[in-house]
């Protein structure tokens, strides 16, 4: 068991990464946001205006580097040292990421990087199968779950203080989608670990979704 990886799952908007970042603060660990890694890819496709396929980006991802830093603004995405945090939360990334993270090749690509940023643990990880492929030995696993229009209605009110002008209602339509998509692809699917503690985060607030996997971790550490 790796007892200095958390890993948290969960679909889109569930509240994942922000209480990911906010039990890395707690805990003294390192944040990793593998989301921002794969919406990274999606950019530098959509930019480069190419085909999603395996063979496509068989020969493009080596082009590619993709760096997180911490800076004032919390985790910062670089894609070829260009600083893309606001770029990859465009509604055309969001559309796109969910074919890009079904390519093999690209899981492949990201999961060892991941693996890599890990280093020898002290980290808080959150994506969709970092329970069940990236760290399947993590001392603590959490699946974040919530209804489809609670988690629309938290990714508008993100993008709109971003300055990202959208749709609720698109919004929401793209979050089913992407469930869909991240539930029946053929490598590494959205899936619970068999391990892993569920917590529902309709009704709770960022702290209160913090406090519940900081008492999980807490009480592992006895």
């Amino acid at each position: 068991m790796n007892s200095r990886v958390i890993a948290i799952d969960g679909p889109a908007g569930s509240g994942k990464s922000t209480t990911a970042r906010r039990v890395a603060e707690g805990l003294g660990y390192v944040y990793i946001d593998t989301g921002a890694m794969y919406r990274a890819v999606a950019l530098a496709v959509l930019e480069h205006k190419l085909e999603p396929t395996q063979e496509t980006l068989d020969k493009f991802l080596p082009q590619l580097t993709i760096r997180l830093a911490v800076g004032p603004a919390g985790q910062q995405t670089y894609l070829n040292e260009t600083n893309v945090s606001t770029a990859i939360r465009t509604p055309e990334v969001t559309a796109l990421v969910s074919r890009i993270a079904a390519l093999p090749n690209v899981r492949q690509y990201l999961v060892e990087m991941q693996r890599r940023m890990a280093g020898e643990g002290g980290i808080v990880m959150d994506g969709r199968d970092i329970g069940t492929n990236v760290f399947p030995d993590a001392a603590v696993k959490i699946f974040m779950i919530a209804s489809p229009e609670q988690r629309a209605r938290r990714r508008w009110q993100e993008m709109r203080a971003g300055g990202i002008d959208a749709s609720y209602e698109e919004i929401l339509t793209q979050i089913q989608e992407r469930d869909r998509q991240d539930s029946e692809r053929a490598t590494d699917p959205l899936r619970k670990a068999a391990d892993a503690h569920v917590i529902d985060t309709s009704d709770l607030n960022i702290e209160q979704q913090s406090a519940k996997v900081l008492e999980i971790v807490r009480a592992l550490d006895g």
